[in-house]
Parts: C-alpha cells; sequence; structure tokens
C-alpha cells in the first residue's frame, strides 16, 4: 500500500501529461505531492526525513520547469531522489552499528548480518541504477516516452526488485529463536 501511496503523485503527473501536457502536470504534480504529504502527517502524524526530501527537491525541480519552461529539470528529479536515497543507504551501511535498511525490517524479518549488509548494498546499487536508467530515457527518447517510463518502467523495476529481494530473503530468513544480535 505504500508504494501505491508514494507513486500516487507519479500516477496524477503522468494522467495531467496525457491531458494538458508537462508544465501542467509539473504543476499538478507539486499540488499532489503536498497534499499527499499532508495526508500522511493526517494519517501518521509524522513524516519521514525522505519524504521531506523527496518532497523538496519535487518542488525545486518542479518549480524550476515552471519558472524556465525547461521540462529538463523535472526529468533530473527522479534521478537526484534516487542518488539521493543510495547515499543514505550506503552511508547508513558505511557508517552505522545496523544500516537503514535493517533499522526499517528488522522487528519484522531476522536475518544474519552479512545478509543485511548485502541487501543493503542491493538496495544502493538499484538506486544507482534507477538513477542511470532514467537519465538515459531522459536524455535519448522523446518526453512522452520519458513520461511513460517514469510511471511503469520505474515502478516495474521496483516491483521486480523487491520480489527479487523476497525470492533472496526467502533463503536466508532465520526464525525468531535464532535471531543474531
Amino acid at each position: 500500500m505504500k508504494l501505491l501511496t508514494d507513486f500516487l503523485p507519479v500516477i496524477i503527473f503522468f494522467v495531467a501529461y496525457k491531458i494538458w501536457g508537462m508544465y501542467v502536470a509539473t504543476g499538478v504534480f507539486i499540488a499532489a505531492s503536498l497534499i499527499q504529504m499532508a495526508w500522511t502527517y493526517r494519517l501518521h502524524g509524522k513524516i519521514e526525513t525522505m519524504q521531506w526530501a523527496t518532497l523538496g527537491l519535487g518542488l525545486f525541480f518542479g518549480g524550476l520547469t515552471l519558472a524556465l519552461q525547461d521540462p529538463l529539470f523535472m526529468q533530473w528529479k527522479p534521478t537526484i531522489v534516487n542518488w539521493l536515497f543510495a547515499a543514505v543507504f550506503l552511508g547508513s551501511g558505511l557508517f552505522m552499528q545496523r544500516s537503514l535498511l535493517q533499522r526499517m525490517m528488522d522487528h519484522a524479518i531476522h536475518l544474519p548480518q552479512n545478509i543485511w549488509v548485502r541487501l543493503n548494498l542491493a538496495w544502493v546499487l538499484f538506486f544507482i541504477g534507477a538513477g542511470l536508467a532514467n537519465l538515459y530515457v531522459a536524455y535519448n527518447f522523446p518526453e512522452s516516452t520519458w513520461v511513460n517510463f517514469k510511471l511503469f518502467g520505474m515502478l516495474g523495476m521496483t516491483l521486480v526488485f523487491i520480489l527479487l529481494q523476497g525470492l533472496y530473503l526467502a533463503r536466508h530468513m532465520q526464525p525468531l529463536e535464532e535471531k543474531q544480535s
């Protein structure tokens, strides 16, 4: 459900783009992102740091797209967001006792430490790859292809990665009584 909520402004952007084009879609995206954040705050009473960062980047790059009438700024936003996530995951893996991924998931699943390290690195590589894929499509295909990729390609890549991660995790999960600290 969270994945759908996270992609909702992108879905709304996609629909608005198909009807009105890039600049209206960018404005609609900004509005949808602000509404999404308000809704998240209302439901959970808080907004995570990465959600703030994503909103800030959306407002910044969306604002530049509208102010300068250049869609390239909006096309760079997914790459910057993905690379920011990669940096945070990498930093947490290098400088914290438990990576951000482990902190988010270890209450639900129990894995040996080396598997947490591999999984965190896999997410780092995924985010870097997703950012590169976005730039490749943005610079080598028409804007309409990039808009389709932003929704269907990025969502598809994420779902496939999560599925593969689930298969990998299933091989390494430990019963509760074998939990390693």
